[in-house]
């Protein structure tokens, strides 16, 4: 067993939009990104994504709606709802999907991330 410093992490990451791999439990990657600016209207079909803010703010937009969290918050968007995150200003967040979660869903784009580095 080994701690993990999830600063010390964010410090290793450089790209936005492409989150990098902390862990693993029970079939589930905890994945942290760096994200700024608007990322592509997506789903996933057979998987839930939970979203914790650590620095920043996000905006997750749902059709006719949306939520901002703000540090330390967290929100889960149910498989099959279609959303786009948006930061304003660069933002970090902690994610939960399991492993099979394809990045955009089968939406391609460019910043679609086909593997996932692990850090």
């Amino acid at each position: 067993m080994e701690k993990v410093n999830i600063n010390e992490k964010f410090g290793l990451i450089k790209e936005l939009w492409t989150p990098k791999i902390i862990g693993e439990l029970n079939g589930q990657d905890v994945k942290l990104a760096k994200v700024k600016g608007e990322f592509v209207w997506h789903n996933h079909t057979d998987e839930d994504e939970l979203f914790l803010l650590v620095k920043g703010s996000l905006k997750i937009e749902f059709e006719g709606e949306s939520v901002t969290l703000n540090e330390g918050e967290m929100l889960v968007v149910p498989r099959g709802v279609e959303h786009r995150p948006i930061a304003e200003e660069e933002a970090w967040i902690l994610l939960f999907e399991p492993q099979n979660t394809k990045h955009t869903g089968n939406v391609k784009s460019d910043l679609t991330v086909d593997k996932f580095e692990k850090i």
